[in-house]
Order: C-alpha cells, then sequence, then structure tokens
C-alpha cells in the first residue's frame, strides 16, 4: 500500500486515531483527522499530535473530504454506515480500518482472536506464553495499543524492536473493516448475543466476527471452540484447518480436557497439561486456556514453556476477581460481564449465589439465563435501567430485590447471604447509566465489599 503524498482521512481522534496519524504522518501521506466532538472535549488526544503536520475537522464531518480522499481509515467506534462514509463509499473511495491498515505493514506472524467474551484473558495470556518461549511480543489491538504500533512503535525506546510474534484482539467492529487482513492463527471463541444496538440483527452481529477467517487458506489455523454451536457450526465454511477445542467429548485431533488434564492432539503430536494449580478459575476460562494453547503451540511455543507460563498466570482484574471473603461469604467482582453470554460462564461457576446484575440494557435477551438463576442463583438484586426489564425476564425464578444503587445493592446482598453462599456482581449490562465504564464500576464495587464489617462470631 502507497501511502506517500496519499490524501488520508482519518475518522475518529482517541488512542487509534493519534497511532494512525503518527504511522500515516511518518509515511509521507497529508493527513487530515476528523472527529464528531469538538476541542474541549478532545483536548487530551490533541496534546499527544503536538507537532504533527496534520489537518484537524473536528465538532463534524466534512462530506466532500470523505468523498475526495484517497483512503479512508476508520477508528474501531465508528460505524461503517454513518452518511459521510456511505458519500464516499459510493464515490469509490477505499474504506478500511486501522487493523486491516496495520496488517498491510506487519511481517510476523499473527494470531487473532474473536469472541463475545474471553477475547481479553485469551490475548493477553497468549502473549504471555510467547513472551516466555522467547519470542519478542506485540500484543493489542481492542486492548491496550492499536495494532498499528507492531508497524510504528509509539515510545522512542521500542523503536529498535522486530516482532516475532503479534497478537490481536479483535472486536465485530474492527472486522468489519478488513479487507485483506490475514492471520497464521484466527480465534473464536463463543458468540452470543452482544452489541444489538449496533446491529441491526443477530446474524449481522455473527458475520462480522466470522469475517476473521475470511481470508485464511489451507495454511493457516483457525481455532473454534466447537462447545459453542455457533461457532461449531462455521467449521465447515472455512479454508483454513479447523482446530477444535472442546470440554464436553475428546477429540481425535484438537483440544479437549478430561478429569483435570487438557490434550493437545494435532498431526501426530500430543501434549498434557495439568490444569491443577492454575490460577484461572471457571468454566470459561478452562475455553480461554485451551485456545491460548492451541494458538501458541501452532505457533512454535514448547509443551513446558506453555505450561509454565499458564500456571504463572493470575488472570486480569475485574473479571470474577475475588475481591475478599466476609463472614464466610467469598465476595466475586465480574464487571467486565457486560453481556449475556458472559454471566452465563460465571454463574455456571457457582452454587448457592447471590446474584448483583443490571446496568444499561444492550437490547438481548436475558432468557439464556433462566435455567442457571432458576438451578443456581438463591437470590438476585437487580440495579439500573435494565432492572425492570431483568425482572420481568427472570425475576420469577428466584427470589429477587431492587436497587437504587450499587451501595443499596451491596447492602441487601450482605442481609441476604448466609454463609455457604456467595456474592457474584456480573452485570450482563454495560455500566454507562450509572459509571463512566465497567473499570469505574468494578472499583466501586470492591470499595463497598471492603467497607464491609465482620460480625462477631
Amino acid at each position: 500500500m502507497e501511502l506517500k503524498n496519499k490524501k488520508i482521512l482519518v475518522v475518529g481522534l482517541a488512542r487509534t486515531g493519534v497511532a494512525v496519524a503518527r504511522f500515516l504522518v511518518k509515511q509521507g501521506a497529508q493527513v487530515t483527522i476528523t472527529d464528531m466532538k469538538g476541542e474541549a472535549d478532545l483536548a487530551s488526544w490533541l496534546d499527544k499530535l503536538a507537532g504533527l503536520p496534520v489537518t484537524l475537522e473536528l465538532g463534524g464531518h466534512d462530506e466532500e473530504r470523505f468523498r475526495t480522499a484517497d483512503l479512508i481509515v476508520v477508528s474501531p467506534g465508528v460505524p461503517l454506515d454513518i452518511k459521510p462514509l456511505l458519500a464516499a463509499r459510493a464515490a469509490g473511495r477505499m474504506i478500511v480500518s486501522e487493523v486491516e491498515l496495520a496488517s498491510r505493514f506487519i511481517t510476523a506472524p499473527v494470531a487473532a482472536i474473536t469472541g463475545t467474551n474471553g477475547k481479553t484473558t485469551t490475548t493477553t495470556l497468549t502473549g504471555e506464553i510467547f513472551k516466555a518461549a522467547g519470542f519478542a511480543t506485540f500484543v493489542g489491538g481492542n486492548i491496550g495499543n492499536p495494532l498499528i504500533e507492531a508497524v510504528e512503535p509509539a515510545s522512542p525506546e521500542t523503536k529498535a524492536v522486530a516482532y516475532e510474534r503479534v497478537v490481536v484482539e479483535l472486536s465485530s467492529f474492527q472486522l468489519e473493516g478488513i479487507e485483506r487482513f490475514r492471520p497464521r492463527v484466527a480465534v473464536l471463541l463463543n458468540i452470543t448475543e452482544d452489541h444489538l444496538d449496533r446491529y441491526a440483527t443477530f446474524q449481522e452481529y455473527i458475520d462480522a466476527k466470522l469475517r476473521i477467517f475470511m481470508n485464511q487458506t489451507a495454511e493457516d489455523f483457525a481455532v473454534l471452540n466447537v462447545d459453542d454451536p455457533l461457532v461449531a457450526a462455521s467449521a465447515d465454511r472455512l479454508a483454513a484447518r479447523v482446530v477444535p477445542t472442546s470440554q464436553r467429548q475428546e477429540l481425535s485431533e484438537g483440544l479437549f480436557l478430561r478429569n483435570g488434564v487438557i490434550t493437545f492432539r494435532w498431526e501426530g503430536r500430543e501434549e498434557h497439561f495439568t490444569t491443577a494449580g492454575y490460577h484461572l478459575q471457571g468454566v470459561h476460562n478452562i475455553e480461554n486456556i485451551m485456545a491460548a494453547l492451541a494458538t501458541a503451540l501452532l505457533m512454535g511455543c514448547d509443551a513446558a514453556t506453555c505450561q509454565a507460563a499458564v500456571s504463572a498466570f493470575r488472570g486480569l482484574p475485574h473479571r470474577m476477581e475475588l475481591v475478599r471473603t466476609v463472614n464466610g461469604v467469598p465476595w466475586y467482582e465480574d464487571s467486565k460481564a457486560t453481556n449475556v453470554g458472559s454471566v452465563e460462564k460465571a454463574l455456571a461457576s457457582f452454587d448457592n449465589i447471590t446474584l448483583i446484575a443490571g446496568g444499561k440494557d444492550k437490547g438481548g435477551s436475558y432468557a439464556p439465563l433462566a435455567e442457571l438463576v432458576e438451578s443456581r442463583v438463591r437470590h438476585m438484586v437487580l440495579i439500573g435501567e435494565a432492572r425492570e426489564r431483568i425482572a420481568r425476564e427472570l425475576g420469577h425464578l428466584t427470589d429477587t430485590h431492587m436497587a437504587a444503587s450499587l451501595e443499596e445493592a451491596v447492602q441487601t446482598a450482605a442481609a441476604l447471604t448466609e454463609r455457604g453462599g456467595i456474592v457474584l456482581f456480573s452485570p450482563a449490562c454495560s455500566s454507562f447509566d450509572m459509571f463512566r465504564d465497567y473499570e469505574e464500576r468494578a472499583e466501586r464495587y470492591k470499595s463497598l465489599v471492603r467497607a464491609l464489617e465482620e460480625k462477631p462470631c
């Protein structure tokens, strides 16, 4: 892709927009950045552009600029169906995501990971295994650093790094804008209803996820969690070699779990990994671990290094994190569980649960939680904009309470939960009705739990 002297429009500033602009300027492009937000809202990002020869169009989009650009690079948060982009497409302009742009310049083997849930844990763990194996490794995409920084590192001290492995987490939004992006290993963990506030149908969301495989060939690998029926259904349509993973069935080829041991079987090779001592807990994390092991083993890591790295990995904050045990009751924080599929995995990991859930509704059905709520949840405390809807769909299945705030929810849960039970904060919703993001929500919950008083024995 020739960029020198090309008129390139970057849509969306923030972290990705800044990284793309830096890269394009280095390539000699004529760069314009456009964003619907105004200068005041973008001040912190504008500071990072100081000294760069870029044109800024803030507070709105100039449609003519879209129609005349040689190339348009879209940040992940920008829908591809906004009016200026539709006008650009009608004018024959080339529109790509930041991921697609980066992929044209990356020479190292790429592992790409997507799914509704578990992407960040799997991506991070895969990167840790590669690093433990001695590979210079870039980890980014939908987490941390934009993928373009695998080509053009952001900090001067890392400019000399020649990456030997690239691990990228990809959201459905990022996958919408790819054209030739081709990972050596592509991972699909699961698919459940999510982002129906952006997609007209669930099928549109599924189709976006499956784009991760679209350019792979028989030389590449597709790692599929075949315990998920929607993931399994995609296997016959893929050109890549399918490497299945399962906790439910023994596989002649792939990875499977039996009696606490993960077995990797592939083209005559067999490795075994005991799960005893793993810090990552929960059925969903076994899925994540198997996907990370498959990726690392297929891309040159030895079994001993893989086992050591997985055993050392303590997981990420805000994902099934034990905050503390109070009066014999463990309190777990799972604020990253912003959709129903993630909560399903959390509920399947425990019994005798007091569930705190709710927040900003994302449009999907809560019905998939019904069986688990009925069988495993003793009390349910609901908060946020979605609480009335969750109560209508699930409230009749268990003892259900409403709370006006997270503070009230924690106090209610403390009063309801007896020794032998657990309290799980797994919202199934986004946080934007009450908090800045899921991290702020998590920290508030943890501070409330830490403030609970022990009762005298």
